[in-house]
């Protein structure tokens, strides 16, 4: 087979693969709450009582300082009103890039539910004292893991991985109030927040809401 004809059949068979098998739940626009997040908790309420998988995971995506994009996949630490939390090294890539380009989108998916939620704004750090308290409720190897401060680097020796986590797993242990102090909660404060409830017919509904001042806006938008 060559390229062509194996490209072919790779498109044939991605199009073959269901979508939005359902049942899906039904979203009335007009329906939705002044606030996004209430509908937001009301969408992941939902996905944590129907037992979806990982109903707090997100995609962050940020650019890079040659405005490159760059995306990975966190677990959701809150949401009130001044945004939605999420933590990280400093030292890491995505907190390089967030010194660099403090702004950032994040985007859940339900796949059961055939819902996203796509939230885009500025990103600011957290208070010294809640980045802390979020690095010591976190578990003891990943504390272990964060001291040692090498996310995303080279790795030349799984071995010399392995001797370097079980000395740092000891001093947390022997010290467990110990902080990384380059730990950060970070807060994106969105200027704008969209739900995209899917539909069978592929006619998709989709609500925006847009911050104004204190308030927001809502829109609905094509498919």
């Amino acid at each position: 087979m060559g390229d062509g004809e194996r490209g072919h059949a790779v498109r044939e068979w991605l199009r073959g693969i269901d979508v939005f098998a359902g049942p899906l739940p039904e979203f009335e626009p007009e329906r939705a709450p002044a606030d996004p997040v209430r509908l937001f908790l009301s969408w992941l309420s939902d996905a944590v009582a129907d037992g979806l998988r990982d109903p707090h995971a997100m995609t962050l995506s940020t650019v890079d300082e040659d405005g490159d994009p760059d995306a990975r996949t966190l677990v959701l630490k809150g949401v009130d009103a001044s945004g939605w939390q999420f933590a990280g090294h400093a030292f890491s890539p995505k907190g390089h890039q967030l010194a660099v380009h403090p702004r950032g989108a994040l985007t859940f998916y339900w796949p059961e539910h055939g819902r996203q939620v796509r939230l885009r704004g500025p990103v600011a750090p957290g208070t010294a004292g809640a980045s802390a308290a979020d690095f010591l409720g976190r578990s003891a190897t990943a504390r272990a893991e964060s001291l040692l401060a090498r996310q995303s680097q080279y790795l030349a020796d799984a071995a010399e991985r392995d001797q370097a986590l079980e000395k740092s797993l000891t001093l947390v242990e022997r010290e467990p109030s110990l902080v990384d102090s380059a730990w950060t909660l970070y807060t994106l404060a969105p200027t704008e927040v969209e739900f995209w409830q899917a539909a069978r017919s592929r006619v998709h509904t989709r609500l925006r809401y847009e911050r104004t001042g204190a308030d927001w806006q809502r829109f609905q938008l094509w498919p």
